[in-house]
């Protein structure tokens, strides 16, 4: 919309939004997509979502997993603007796992309650009631950080693909963690950061939402002309309403979690070497044997695309590993408008490259072979390692397209900056320029 002068259409359009807004309290459509819980635990809800009208659910299942502290709203933002709806309404088995409420009482839970338990049962809950079909996992910012340590623990488990959506993994990337480390460090644990949230017993939820909204400073101060000069466009005043509301449902980071959290991965930077230590074991992203694609927004303030992209070459075991720079923030990016072109297109993609077309049991077994077979590789003397690499190559046989189609990548788009990277397709940052996008 034209502020000076504007068009008589935009003032008619304009007026009509603000009327809307003022009698019927906003313009998205904020219903939730129906759903059913099929497991819970503590701070597990597994739910999975109702197959939409006239349409018949096939094929393997997809497990949305949601970051601590955000809102599952992430995934089911608004009608138009809903990951969720995008699956459901395309036949696929949709589930998702969240938390809950975080309470003082929870304040011992580590991230291994997430690596250990909470995503290993949703994944084989997931899997069984989809009739023993593996499962594709989904996980957006740290829900993605997730997703990649349970795999990586239990390569095991029935997973047909992961797929991680702005997930930080080298923190000196990331604009606002950065300046500060230096200074962070200087405390050797006893600040008073760590003080604090020991007493508080984790992050309250409106120190989450003060966070969130500081790594968008500057899309929120720009906001309300951004907001005057968009009246006319209702589809965009809906988005602004949405994001309003996922970030009003911000949740609260339980103490452990919180403090592994700031001591390891933003002080220490601990994944940047492709490892993270759990009591008398260290968790290996090398160790993933499944398919992982990537995601890294144009926009993103709080995973900017190097601080996502370090994740590429630590991922070796992978079976195929994919990057994609996409429009939109943090939370754009995976539920923005643009991402219905761009995002949403290349999961479908990518959800249909790695599905089975075997019964389910049957996939679920040559999974599980699949990691067995590495697993036992890894443990062998460095003499016999040759013979056992030669029958794991020839088990792979099939997969010898997929390899070659990465080195024909990697030769076209030239460099070790592009490993992972599809070299045709590009997508513009037109479009995420607004808090909405």
């Amino acid at each position: 919309m034209d502020l000076l002068p504007p068009k008589p259409d935009q003032l008619v359009s304009a007026a009509t939004n603000v009327a809307h807004k003022v009698l019927y309290g906003g313009l998205a459509d904020l219903r939730p997509m129906p759903r059913t819980l099929i497991d819970d635990g503590e701070l597990r809800e597994v739910y999975h979502y109702r197959p939409a009208a006239r349409v018949v659910e096939s094929g393997d299942p997809i497990l949305l997993v949601t970051p601590l502290a955000a809102p599952a709203l992430c995934f089911d933002l608004r009608r138009g603007c809903s990951l969720v709806e995008h699956f459901v309404t395309r036949g696929r088995r949709t589930y998702l796992v969240e938390y809950g409420q975080v309470s003082f009482r929870n304040r011992k839970l580590g991230m291994e309650h997430w690596v250990d338990e909470v995503l290993p049962a949703a994944i084989n809950a997931v899997s069984d009631h989809a009739g023993g079909r593996p499962v594709h996992v989904i996980g957006w910012s740290l829900g993605g950080i997730f997703a990649m340590l349970t795999a990586a623990d239990q390569p095991t488990l029935p997973i047909a693909s992961l797929t991680v959506v702005g997930s930080p993994v080298d923190v000196r990337k990331v604009p606002l963690v950065a300046p500060m480390r230096p200074l962070l460090n200087l405390t050797e644990g006893r600040g008073g950061i760590t003080r604090a949230y020991q007493a508080l017993g984790g992050i309250p939820t409106p120190l989450v939402k003060w966070a969130f909204q500081l790594a968008s400073v500057q899309k929120m101060v720009t906001k309300p002309l951004a907001v005057a000069t968009h009246l006319d466009d209702a589809d965009y005043l809906a988005q602004i309403e949405a994001v309003d509301r996922f970030m009003a449902n911000m949740i609260a980071y339980p103490g452990r979690s919180f403090g592994q959290l700031y001591h390891r991965m933003i002080k220490g930077n601990a994944l940047v070497e492709g490892s993270m230590p759990f009591g008398d074991r260290s968790i290996e992203l090398s160790d993933i044997v499944a398919p992982v694609l990537v995601f890294g927004g144009a926009t993103d303030g709080i995973a900017p695309i190097k601080a996502v992209k370090a994740v590429v070459p630590l991922l070796t075991g992978s079976a195929e590993v994919r990057f994609e720079i996409v429009p939109g923030g943090h939370l754009g990016m995976l539920t923005g408008r643009a991402a219905r072109d761009s995002t949403w297109r290349v999961m479908d993609e990518w959800i249909e490259k790695w599905s089975s077309s075997s019964p389910g049991p049957t996939a679920k077994k040559s999974t599980a072979k699949k990691a067995s077979t590495k697993k036992a590789t890894s443990k062998k003397p460095a003499a016999k390692k040759s013979p056992a690499k030669k029958r794991t190559a020839k088990k792979a046989a099939p997969k010898k397209t997929t390899a070659a189609k990465k080195r024909t990548a990697k030769k076209t788009s030239g460099g070790p900056e592009s490993i992972g990277a599809n070299p045709v397709r590009r997508y513009g940052s037109a479009g995420s320029r607004s808090l909405g996008s």
